[in-house]
């Protein structure tokens, strides 16, 4: 079966499903990936089908009005929506384009336009989400709030906002939709449609993090993490080789896809962070430009794996991403969230709740005193450690990609 999966986002919204594509591969299915076009040798290393898609999210949010995007709230929600929304008629060509001559489409949470191309081609579709899209009872519409609503208003409200979502994008799904030959669809509708045909999605994210809420649409699953593909032929720096072998194990600091207006600045507080915590440090620049003075207790790197570099750390500083929340967790180390938009405040959320974190310092309110407060706790205080641990080792036992090629298979059959 030929399989292309769509994923739209960051680095961190792409890398997970490289890993989910090789064991599609495995299984004898051609599989390609439609992502943004910064990320085509990234895919195209790990041998993996490569489709671009247009906009370069790095660019747009490290603008002004990108800025106003990483925040969290309904308004910037809103904003983030617009500003796909101007590339929505693009997008539909582009998925398209990939989409000849594939037998099933794979769609990530911003994929969605694979929807109505999959139905135009008469090919069936399931979702990969790797955050909480489905409406439920049990806790409040991932994207916007981690305070609870009540269980009828944290349904509710995930309803209205996954409907309104969709308004910037109607007219090019309108266009969309008429190139096939198919009418017309209010959102509202799309969405009831999907639940009641029993529209397949798996989760890619562990039930003992997230558990599968009782209200979700049958199709729905929980299905566990599956992790990027090994770079082939990497090999750490040297001097980052020398740096570990030096000393204790470091915190790592980055994150990643979240800008900055001024990168030094942010620099500054982690550097006076990892000195008030009295620990070593492996900062990562990113797409903010963390900017950190290196020294004998300091360095700074470019990519490195996640899979490689947070089992040797002491604790992991991240943004909260879905990716990065879900390597820090498999290496077993304590984090210390840094969220910022999206769904990034509901994993620091998770990731507290479940007894890894001491708890979030939100991105817009980092100071040298807070998170220098909460990385000592994390490294010192011995339950974090246990904790983070004991959920690795059942997230070890978890076959998330497994659990999606028996989906993929079923769908197969039916064909």
């Amino acid at each position: 079966m030929r399989i292309v999966i769509v994923a739209v986002g960051s680095r961190g919204d792409v890398a997970p499903y490289t890993g989910l594509g090789l064991r599609l591969r495995e299984a004898g299915h051609d599989v390609a990936i439609a992502a943004h076009a910064p990320f085509a040798d990234y895919v195209r290393s790990t041998g993996l089908g490569f489709s671009p898609l247009p906009m370069d999210l790095r660019a747009e949010l490290d603008s002004r009005e990108g800025w106003r995007v990483l925040r969290r709230s309904p308004l910037a929600l809103a904003r983030f929506a617009r500003m796909y929304a101007e590339h929505a008629t693009a997008m539909a060509e582009a998925t398209a384009a990939a989409a000849e001559d594939a037998e099933l489409l794979m769609l990530s949470a911003m994929g969605w336009m694979g929807l109505h191309v999959a139905e135009g081609m008469g090919i069936p579709s399931m979702g990969v989400f790797l955050q909480p899209m489905d409406a439920t009872a049990e806790f409040p519409p991932s994207l916007v709030t981690t305070r609870s609503l009540g269980g009828w208003g944290n349904a509710a409200a995930a309803r209205v906002l996954r409907t309104l979502g969709q308004r910037p994008f109607r007219s090019a799904v309108r266009a969309l939709r008429a190139r096939y030959g198919l009418p017309d669809i209010a959102p509202g509708e799309l969405f009831r449609r999907l639940e009641e045909s029993g529209w397949p999605n798996c989760y890619g994210f562990s039930p003992a993090v997230v558990p599968r809420p009782a209200d979700w649409p049958p199709g729905s699953e929980v299905v566990g993490y599956w992790w990027p593909a090994a770079e082939p032929g990497w090999r750490p720096p040297s001097e980052l080789a020398d740096f570990l072998a030096a000393g204790p194990p470091p915190v790592f600091v980055g994150f990643g896809s979240m800008t900055a207006e001024d990168g030094a600045e942010l620099g500054a507080a982690v550097a006076g962070a990892l000195r008030r915590a009295g620990v070593r440090g492996v900062v990562q620049a990113g797409w903010a430009g963390l900017a950190a003075e290196a020294g004998d207790d300091v360095i700074a790197v470019g990519e490195v794996p996640h899979g490689w570099l947070f089992p040797r750390m002491a604790a992991v500083v991240h943004h909260a991403g879905a990716g990065t929340t879900a390597a820090a967790l498999r290496a077993g180390v304590p984090a210390v969230p840094v969220p910022a938009a999206a769904d990034q405040p509901f994993w620091a959320d998770r990731i507290t709740r479940i007894g890894v974190s001491p708890g979030p310092v939100p991105f817009r309110r980092v100071t040298a005193e807070r998170l220098g407060e909460a990385v000592r706790a994390a490294v010192t205080e011995r339950r974090y450690r246990e904790q983070a641990g004991r959920l690795a080792d059942i997230i070890a036992t978890e076959d998330g990609a497994g659990s999606v090629l028996r989906v993929v298979d079923a769908l197969a059959s039916r064909t």
